[in-house]
């Protein structure tokens, strides 16, 4: 067992470094809730002659450059009380004229209206902030220590703030001083404030704090940590568990607590990790619910399993990306697309190991399991971008293509989530098949290899081939560098699972996916025509309103205004020629529709639970011993570098 640690204290009374003045790199943050402005100062004690300050214009794990700086306004600067000249030099950098050694105070606002967990925001019931948001850094001294100070809110009492920083002098409610070894770790840690709940639980030792904004009061704290609990020691395990330290002590995460910061809305959903927290939102429909009083206890939503996989893959990549990482990823360059063709394995494999240790943590059987595998193998299998995309190709375009989807997406991209998370799965069951290793093993003794850092797919390809026996740069090349179809049937049949084939729905086999069509909605609209499918055939475009459908015969009715695509069948049978009346820039198009012979989707079931069990619940094995592997070989990346 790993030594038990105690939660770090909410609050200091440390006097130490309280003056922003004597603070090399202070951040003052005060927030006015009413017109959704955070103000901040910023002191440096020895600014450069001709200082530069930059905001960052994307935030990592979420690869789009947002241009945070928008957001910016009212910048000033000043020495000695007198204000100082700065000049703005591109879309988020600017220069000040000061003179160096005289400590400078640069103060400026930011408007916080952004809902998401990439950003900022601010009302009266709720604040929180991203440091890659607000915070300027101050070109030169990024490297150095750095400060922050949040200022609580006089007229919100009753307010308080979480955040992952390491406070140095706080209160109670967790306003005052942080601090920070240098920029990059500062604006690694996000914020909350407001009237939230709070819960703590301890795995292997590390202590865990939960923070919750937004939840009614069905919600159940106290499942929510337990099975937040078996998660992070289930994972935590997976690193670890097989590693001892230099002691010949079982090895300890390389963080000293974590927190999970989640947001409860109407309706939104998504995660973005950091270094020793994440941040997290969900509808609060997803929140899991105290249990009924009555007879008849009810079930939990369904999307609280969403929610536990969205815990699973966020605190995942607390080792899978924020410390094993791209070598394109060793050190961030805030100020433009930071470029790297290795998405497909640290948010695929994470995809890939989420739902899979929820099942090893017992938080869903093999069935369930099973169910979510077979989504993610019909959503890569029904998008025909997945034969004109490498997912390799997908990583390095993602700053152009996934975080801005339009019409066309489907056709000419694929996920690196979803592909990424199969070839994770084709080769670990490749592996087991062949019986020298798994991809538990290759993953612990490349985080060993890497000690924890910066990595290639050279260290990927070299640990693959010194534990399976064999080099896996073909399957690499057909599967992550082409296009070629994965051998999920055979691979997964010969592990316990039935693959079967059911009759696809109407919007596959016509070739569309649609938004709307609900009765109380005002339209089905067409929001991509896939490629080489029936839709593509007949004419139809993204934004059409699809407003009626008529078989076509001397006998038909019709036509029939429909609402859904389930109206189809009530109206036209088995009809396999249709009219289709579609509104398009305000005009009525009539269009013919073959409709196609049916295909099929893929759906999983358990063939032979003890071989199933075998990979989904193994029995832990030791890491391989990889003595000279994790000393590092000629011509890799850095593998030698301590983690950040």
């Amino acid at each position: 067992m790993t030594r038990p640690r105690s939660a770090p204290a909410r609050h200091s009374e440390s006097k130490r470094d309280t003056d922003t003045d004597t603070v090399a790199r202070g951040y003052r943050i005060s927030l006015e809730p009413g017109t959704r402005r955070f103000m901040v100062t910023l002191t440096i004690a020895q600014p450069a002659s001709d200082q530069i300050l930059q905001l960052p214009v994307w935030i990592p794990g979420s690869y789009l450059v947002r241009e945070f700086s928008r957001h910016l306004h009212s910048l000033h600067c000043t020495q000695g009380g007198r204000s100082v000249a700065l000049r703005q030099i591109d879309k988020a950098s600017w220069r000040v004229a000061c003179q160096p050694n005289l400590a400078l105070q640069v103060a400026y606002e930011v408007c916080a209206f952004d809902h998401s967990v990439r950003a900022a925001w601010l009302d009266a019931n709720r604040g929180f902030f991203n440091g890659t948001s607000l915070l300027l850094q101050v070109v030169g001294q990024e490297h150095l220590q750095h400060h922050m100070d949040v200022v609580a809110p006089d007229a919100l009492p009753q307010w308080n703030l979480a955040t992952g920083l390491t406070p140095v002098h706080t209160n109670r409610r967790g306003f005052g001083r942080y601090q920070a070894d240098n920029y990059q770790d500062l604006v690694d840690c996000p914020v909350e404030m407001g009237l939230f709940w709070s819960g703590t639980f301890t795995a292997r030792g590390i202590a865990h704090r939960f923070v919750v904004s937004g939840a009614s009061d069905s919600f159940d704290g106290p499942r929510l940590l337990a099975d937040a609990q078996a998660i992070c020691e289930q994972e935590i395990d997976f690193w670890h568990a097989a590693q001892t330290n230099q002691t010949g002590q079982p090895a300890e995460p390389p963080f000293q607590n974590y927190l999970f910061l989640l947001n409860v809305c109407a309706d939104d959903y998504g995660g973005l990790e950091h270094h020793n927290s994440t941040a997290l939102i969900c509808p609060r429909k997803d929140l899991p619910r105290k249990p009924a009083t009555g007879p008849r206890p009810h079930k939990q939503p369904e999307g609280y399993t969403r929610l536990l996989g969205l815990i699973s893959h966020e605190y995942f990549h607390t080792w899978n990306v924020k410390r094993l990482r791209p070598a394109e990823f060793g050190n961030y360059d805030y100020t433009r697309e930071n470029y790297t063709e290795l998405l497909w394995f640290f948010e695929g494999f994470t995809s890939y190991y989420d739902d899979l240790l929820l099942r090893r943590a017992e938080r869903i059987d093999d069935a369930h399991y099973l169910k979510l595998l077979g989504k993610t193998i019909n959503q890569v299998l029904q998008t025909p971008g997945r034969l004109v995309q490498s997912v390799a190709q997908a990583s390095f375009d993602a700053w152009t293509k996934y975080y801005r989807p339009d019409e066309n997406t489907p056709n000419i991209t694929v996920s690196y989530y979803t592909k990424g998370a199969l070839i994770a799965l084709c080769l670990d069951l490749s592996l087991r098949s062949e019986g020298h290793t798994t991809l538990d093993a290759v993953m612990q003794a490349l985080w060993q290899r890497c000690v924890g850092g910066p990595m290639t797919q050279a260290d990927f390809l070299a640990i693959l081939e010194a534990l399976a026996g064999r080099s896996y740069a073909k399957e690499m090349a057909q599967w992550v560098h082409g296009t070629r179809e994965l051998p999920l049937q055979r691979l997964l049949e010969l592990h316990g699972v039935q693959y079967l084939l059911d009759p696809e729905p109407l919007a596959q086999q016509l070739g569309l996916r649609v938004k709307g069509g609900e009765k109380d909605t005002s339209g089905l609209y067409i929001q991509h025509v896939l490629r080489g499918g029936a839709a593509e055939q007949a004419g139809f475009a993204a934004g059409d309103e699809w407003l009626a459908v008529q078989a076509t015969g001397h006998s038909a009715t019709g036509p029939w205004r429909i609402q859904t695509l389930d109206d189809i069948a009530l109206y036209c049978g088995q009809a396999k020629q249709l009219r289709a009346t579609v509104v398009r820039d305000r005009q009525l198009h009539t269009l013919a529709v073959r409709v196609p012979k049916q295909g099929h989707v893929v759906r999983l079931a358990v063939k032979d639970a003890a071989v199933l069990r075998r990979w989904l619940v193994p029995t832990p094995n030791p890491v391989h011993a990889l003595a000279t592997l994790a000393e590092g070989n000629p011509g890799t990346a850095n593998t030698t570098q301590k983690p950040v």
